[in-house]
């Protein structure tokens, strides 16, 4: 059974649908059908918005960058540069954690159009955040602005390292740990591995 949209209210609903697919099956179980069947609407109701599956994926993931981003402002308030690290690490964790299908999907580049400019422009923009106070990094013979990229480098891998171990469940399949003390280790992990 089809449901009414308003104007512009599909799109929004298509998405969400994708969203609660990937969740649930995997990205495996996410066809244009299967996010139309979620939403309640027509089967050819996603093609006329994002093409085919590459272009539903690839605005699922723009629309990951920029929670992402948004999830990481409202870790920025903290005054000390090494604790706002770390306040941004926690972020970054915490939205792989409560994202997992969208946050995998974001970093899955045979499936994403990497060329569409609203997937482009929001990876960098959520990049740009997460070397916030940082000098742009540039990949030169210049000694200071291939520290930059060391350090930038280095932050991210840690973040993305972390949350990528805990949502694809690695982490806690090497071990047996209690919920409070992986709260712990991601932050000792956190407060001992990023360098400000």
């Amino acid at each position: 059974m089809t449901q009414t949209y308003h104007h512009g209210a599909l799109r929004p609903a298509l998405l969400a649908a994708a969203e609660a697919i990937l969740d649930r099956d995997g990205i495996g179980g996410l066809t244009l059908r299967a996010a139309a069947r979620e939403a309640g609407v027509s089967h050819a109701a996603p093609s006329h918005h994002f093409g085919d599956i590459t272009g539903l994926l690839t605005e699922l993931a723009a629309s990951g960058f920029v929670r992402l981003r948004t999830a990481l402002e409202g870790e920025l308030a903290e005054p000390h540069p090494r604790k706002r690290v770390q306040a941004l690490a926690r972020g970054y964790v915490r939205f792989a954690r409560d994202h997992p299908g969208v946050f995998l999907l974001m970093f899955r580049s045979e499936r994403l159009d990497w060329s569409s400019p609203v997937l482009s422009s929001a990876g960098a923009a959520a990049y740009a955040l997460l070397n916030e106070g940082m000098p742009e990094p540039v990949a030169s013979v210049d000694p200071t602005g291939f520290q930059t990229l060391v350090m930038a480098s280095t932050r991210w891998s840690l973040m993305h390292g972390l949350a990528t171990l805990l949502v694809d469940g690695r982490l806690c399949a090497m071990v047996e740990i209690s919920d409070a003390d992986l709260e712990r280790l991601i932050e000792e992990v956190i407060a001992r591995g990023i360098v400000g």
